[in-house]
């Protein structure tokens, strides 16, 4: 591709909880794509989607973002809601899944979405463009993550839309690019950019040379630990014992425990929608014949049966939240005659993800190494994204960095704003994730 800069650049920041998109202009002004909703206007569109149809047979319609909420909400027709997809794209196991009398593969779930987002996103933004630079996670989601897979994915959803000559970029890159606007002197940043589904870090040395800002990409690394995970440890500490979670059901003579696995797919919002016809939630209605609880397993069919885990979710992420700000907090969900409610202490919440932040430490050692750097020698850090609002992370820079070190921007615009404004950088390839750790100038 040629480094000459059109006028125009297209950042797409493609989120496990939300999608950005941004603009930048030849003379460097950025700004990300407003979506008009309910009265208000939205710089962040929800990465869900809700199919429907009119009437039996009529053919699948779509709708992305808070449009497929509201859809969802409205309940007036049989649908599929899907939200955090994203995790799916990595996972060999995920094939397809039914929609109505169709089976949608990952690239077919991610370019519905994609056309939702063009349809609302207004005249200045179009995946024909010919300056398009999407973020993509250093590691991506998963217990076995496949990137090269997830990779294979992303193209064929981005070609469908006449995007595919479209560039990746590592998210935490974008970020970088962002924050290198802030900077006054020569620094080594490290960015560290926490997602729904992955927090990913690059370590960035950053200096002026000839009145060019260059930059010189130094390590990455990533892991599938993020804002997705804090909730899971709420869910599973919390409301799964109340489902059900930990009781037992008879077999002939015997006493046995509920399998665990059941809650594994309640603590997981994406996997939740698809109980009802995964045989799953069938065979939990077998062991419910014979549990000895069986009033708590057949809350947990509500939930499924009445497609409550949105509304579920929804509170176990305020009560997240809260805890940021709040030495404890008062989780309650109520729906469809099912009521949860406990308080819920920083102290307890921090004790649920010890060893998630534990994980996250090991993968800042892992990024200082690849650099080839220790903690003395980052300058800055630079913090992105909600989660790292959580005392527990933003401690875990503080001890290793000194408070005066961090630094926070746009918790959601920040990465889609540097990845449009790579692709007005010279030689923009050389940016992208297959570029590798090489020098150019930003």
């Amino acid at each position: 591709m040629s480094s000459a800069s059109p006028a125009v650049s297209i950042g797409i920041d493609f989120g496990t909880s939300n999608t950005v998109v941004a603009l930048a202009a030849d003379d460097r002004r950025v700004e990300a794509i407003r979506f008009d909703h309910g009265g208000q206007r939205h710089s962040t569109y929800v990465s869900a989607l809700c199919f429907w149809e009119d009437r039996p047979g009529a053919g699948a319609q779509a709708e992305g973002g808070p449009w497929a909420i509201e859809q969802f909400l409205e309940g007036r027709h049989v649908y599929r809601f899907l939200q955090s997809f994203k995790t799916f794209a990595a996972s060999s196991s995920f094939n397809t899944t039914q929609v109505f009398r169709q089976r949608f593969k990952f690239e077919d779930i991610l370019a519905a979405f994609l056309r939702t987002l063009a349809r609302h996103g207004g005249d200045r933004f179009g995946f024909e463009a010919a300056n398009i630079t999407v973020g993509r996670p250093v590691r991506f989601a998963g217990g076995n993550p496949d990137d090269d897979l997830a990779m294979q994915r992303y193209r064929a959803a981005f070609e469908r839309l006449g995007a595919g000559h479209a560039r990746y970029v590592y998210e935490p890159v974008g970020a970088a690019f962002s924050f290198a606007r802030r900077l006054e002197r020569d620094a080594t940043v490290l960015v560290a950019d926490f997602g729904g589904g992955t927090s990913d870090f690059s370590v960035m040395r950053f200096s002026r040379a000839g009145g060019h800002l260059r930059a010189e990409p130094l390590g990455h690394a990533g892991i599938g630990i993020a804002g997705d995970t804090f909730d899971y440890r709420i869910v599973d500490r919390v409301v799964s014992p109340r489902l059900g979670k930990g009781s037992s059901f008879r077999s002939f003579d015997k006493v046995l425990p509920i399998p665990n696995s059941h809650y594994t797919n309640l603590a997981r919002w994406h996997q939740l929608a698809l109980m009802k016809s995964n045989g799953d939630l069938r065979e939990l209605r077998e062991l419910a014949r014979s549990a000895l609880k069986p009033d708590q397993l057949e809350d947990f069919f509500t939930i499924v049966d009445l497609d409550l885990g949105f509304s579920l979710y929804r509170a176990v992420s305020d009560a997240k939240v809260a805890l940021s700000a709040s030495d404890e907090v008062d989780f309650r969900f109520k729906g469809g005659g099912v009521d949860i409610g406990s308080t819920i202490t920083r102290t307890k919440f921090d004790a649920w993800i010890a060893d998630d932040i534990a994980r996250l430490g090991a993968t800042v050692d892992k990024v200082l190494g690849e650099a080839r750097i220790t903690a003395r020698d980052i300058e800055k850090v630079f913090l992105t994204g909600g989660t790292s609002f959580v005392p527990a992370v933003r401690k875990l820079f503080a001890d290793r960095f000194g408070n005066e070190r961090l630094m926070s921007g746009d918790q959601f615009e920040s990465i889609a704003y540097g990845l449009a404004l790579i692709g007005h950088s010279p030689e923009p390839d050389r940016w992208t994730a297959d570029g590798g750790l090489k020098k150019t100038g930003a």
